[in-house]
């Protein structure tokens, strides 16, 4: 018997300077026309964009996209299916995939961001082999997520002044409010990564900057890592005065670096991986440490 399909507002955010390009895979979905709508909103914050296209959803259930992104023709044949298996579920987010025509630098990049040296938990927005029905903020993100109606008229909306954070923000109070959420490695977008070095380090280095705002403890989470990591590294020059063994650490974190950029460079085919890795994690590791850092003295001045 043919399951009844699920009517979806598909919320894109889109800048003032660029264009929708998640409508050329959209307009080519297979699913009934009927049953889904496409609300647009250009402006200058996204999550102001995302509110304003939450007012103009006539469907219950929404779906974000970011507008760079590209999905294949059983994309909202696959959300709906979760929705059919589990309905009680209130948010669902998928994993982002590198596209195939992204350049080399870009696809490493995403390697780094899908690997567990790399993002540790974070990893799972990019990389996912099962269903997980009790999902945290380390699993989703905005650029791909699947949100009941109901779950904004309690907790409110995307925070726009916790950009580019307002995701975690919004799944944390969710979570708090006992909403059900979860990830499906089925529900898939390829997002484009960054292009350049520099894009990259920038992406990074904000996603550290918004972090203290969004954690409350974060003194005893796992965010503060590279940030300690950068206060050891600063202190080494004077550590070394008083023993040689305070090398240890770095030595210890330069094997895993390599250790793990073999592993993942062989998961994914690629030597230039196995070459261009260990650099990239340890420029997101410094990039995210510094943010945390800027982000900290921004929030206690």
């Amino acid at each position: 018997m043919k399951m009844d399909e699920t009517e979806f507002s598909i919320i894109i955010p889109v800048a003032l300077y660029r264009d929708a390009e998640v409508l050329n895979s959209l307009n080519n979905v297979d699913y009934p026309k009927e049953k889904y709508e496409i609300v647009v909103e250009k402006g200058t914050n996204p999550s102001e964009n995302r509110a304003l296209g939450i007012k103009k959803a006539k469907f219950g259930t929404l779906i974000f996209l970011d507008d760079d992104a590209c999905v294949e023709k059983d994309f909202l044949k696959n959300v709906n299916d979760f929705f059919s298996l589990y309905p009680d579920i209130d948010i669902v987010g998928g994993v982002q995939l590198t596209p195939h025509n992204d350049n080399r630098f870009a696809k490493i990049s995403g390697i780094a961001l899908s690997s567990y040296f790399g993002a540790y938990k974070m990893k799972n927005r990019y990389f996912g082999k099962k269903v997980n029905l009790d999902a945290t903020e380390k699993d989703l993100t905005s650029a791909i997520c699947v949100i009941k109606k109901h779950v904004f008229d309690k907790i409110g909306g995307f925070n726009p002044s916790y950009f580019p954070g307002e995701d975690p923000d919004l799944f944390i109070r969710a979570k708090k409010n006992n909403f059900k959420i979860a990830s499906d490695p089925n529900i898939v977008i390829y997002h484009k990564r960054r292009p350049t070095f520099s894009s990259f380090v920038k992406q990074i280095y904000f996603y550290g900057r918004v972090r203290p705002k969004i954690s409350k403890n974060f003194l005893t989470s796992v965010f503060i890592v590279p940030s300690l990591f950068l206060l050891y590294l600063i202190m080494l020059p004077l550590l070394l005065f008083f023993s040689w063994l305070c090398l240890l650490p770095l030595l210890a974190y330069t094997v895993l670096a390599l250790i793990f950029s073999a592993y993942d460079s062989i998961k994914h085919n690629s030597i230039f991986a196995f070459i261009l890795l260990p650099f990239l994690y340890f420029t997101m590791h410094i990039s995210y440490g510094v943010g945390f850092f800027h982000g900290l003295l921004k929030k206690h001045n």
